[in-house]
């Protein structure tokens, strides 16, 4: 570990083109993706997961671009977008796997501070998802009820 300049991993990393057209050779109408966004929604695929998914089987590199809107704007408009946002899934779905490894693994002092972190994380987030009416006003994040809000 560096004691000054953080990590020490650079700060290298790809940027977004700057045109914001699709490119020539991509022949997907706007109807096809958006078809397909939905189906992938509705086998349970989360936002970013749809987008990887667009990217790697029909070479749509932006959805933004091409359909002059996101993914999650397009689930909203149609009513299929999740209830929870993704990111807090995601820290829901971690807690949830750190608390069923804490209940085999009971000395792992280590896994029980990060859950610590973890879950004041995810009480921070709602904090902010509540202020601006992203998830419902009465959420609230308990360890006991965790996992029925994510099947993980």
């Amino acid at each position: 570990r560096r004691v000054h300049g953080g990590s020490g991993k650079g700060i290298a990393g790809s940027s977004l083109p700057y045109r914001r057209t699709p490119p020539a050779w991509l022949k997907t109408s706007t109807q096809d993706v958006v078809k397909t966004i939905l189906a992938l929604a509705k086998k349970g695929l989360a936002p970013s997961a749809i987008g990887m998914e667009l990217r790697d089987s029909m070479g749509v590199a932006s959805v933004k671009n091409l359909t002059g809107r996101k993914i999650l704007r397009i689930l909203k408009a149609k009513k299929a977008a999740p209830e929870l946002p993704e990111d807090l899934t995601c820290l829901i779905k971690r807690a949830v796997s750190m608390r069923k490894h804490l209940d085999k693994n009971r000395r792992d002092i280590d896994t029980k501070f990060r859950l610590i972190l973890v879950e004041s994380r995810i009480h921070r987030l709602a904090r902010y998802y509540k202020s601006t009416k992203q998830v419902a006003a009465n959420f609230k994040y308990e360890s006991a009820t965790a996992s029925t809000l994510v099947a993980a």
